[in-house]
């Protein structure tokens, strides 16, 4: 059974209509654009366990000036098509929708148990998260949600997405956190479909403001691999190694094409984590296995 604390929790936050656990604050903002002026911001309310362990630990992307000065690790997390119809809905797609109020509680704490009759977590898979929860307890982490819209069916050049996120976005969120340092070291970006495609793309114009960056899901083809492989090969040969998180599942339509490349950025030497879940393309995925594990990888590594 879920512990009594987490249960009690989480119904809670079902009963209220936003899963904000009680280890966070939510914020929403109006930010200055001409596609997008709105996020919300999610900041831990207690000190990030294990700070010291994490920063020593950090890649060697500005592995020196991971916590410098006060930095706070900065998760930019991006939704996906279906809550790209407003903007309400896409700043709050990862809270209302995607379960990051109950995948951030369950991996505070813990032991992580399945909370859905659908088996989209194994036993096995369980099991791994709560060896390396007692290894390392989860410390969290400043999460930043902005919206987004269909940058394809408004054809918004992709330059101006990757522009806005990193110098209004994420300069924001810090000020927000009252974080100082130097952020890129402790930046990541991440997204789910639409929104991991996007993160993608927005690492690749700007690789230099983020030390690692993943996608959940992400719509890419399989005839894409081999470019964007290449892409992230010459990323990383101007700005130095980054981590990069791919997760898939079992009936996601785009698992071929997140599969190859794993395979690709692996012949190129790549550091990158797959995940392939049992599962289908949806929300009721993403709530009870998708975006745990997302947050845990960018955690924990």
């Amino acid at each position: 059974m879920i512990a009594r604390r987490t249960f009690c929790q989480l119904a809670g936050l079902a009963l209220a209509g936003v899963t904000v656990p009680d280890d966070l604050e939510m914020r929403d903002i109006r930010l200055p654009g001409t596609f997008s002026k709105r996020m919300t911001l999610f900041l831990p309310k207690q000190p990030p366990r294990d700070a010291g362990a994490r920063d020593a630990g950090a890649s060697d992307a500005g592995a020196s000036d991971a916590g410098a000065g006060g930095t706070a690790r900065l998760l930019v997390l991006l939704h996906g098509l279906g809550e790209t119809t407003e903007e309400r809905a896409g700043a709050y797609a990862w809270i209302e929708r995607y379960g990051l109020g109950t995948a951030y509680a369950r991996l505070r704490h813990p032991p992580v148990v399945r909370t859905s009759r659908r088996e989209d977590i194994t036993d096995a898979r369980l099991a791994e998260i709560n060896v390396q929860l007692s290894a390392k307890p989860f410390g969290g982490m400043v999460i930043a949600c902005p919206y987004l819209p269909n940058v394809h069916a408004t054809h918004t050049p992709l330059d101006e997405v990757a522009r806005w996120i990193v110098e209004t976005v994420v300069p924001r969120a810090r000020a927000e956190s009252d974080a100082t340092g130097h952020p890129a070291s402790a930046t990541e970006i991440d997204g789910c479909s639409l929104g991991g495609y996007l993160s993608l793309e927005i690492f690749l114009r700007r690789p230099e403001a983020f030390n690692a960056c993943g996608g959940v899901q992400s719509a890419i083809g399989e005839s894409s691999a081999a470019r964007y492989a290449e892409r992230f090969a010459k990323a990383m040969a101007r700005v130095g190694p980054r981590d990069v998180y791919l997760a898939t599942s079992s009936r996601d339509p785009f698992r071929l094409g997140n599969e190859a490349l794993a395979r690709e950025l692996g012949k190129r030497s790549i550091r990158h984590t797959l995940r392939v879940l049992p599962g289908p393309h949806d929300q009721p995925w993403l709530r009870e296995s998708g975006t745990l594990d997302m947050l845990l990888w960018h955690d924990q590594r």
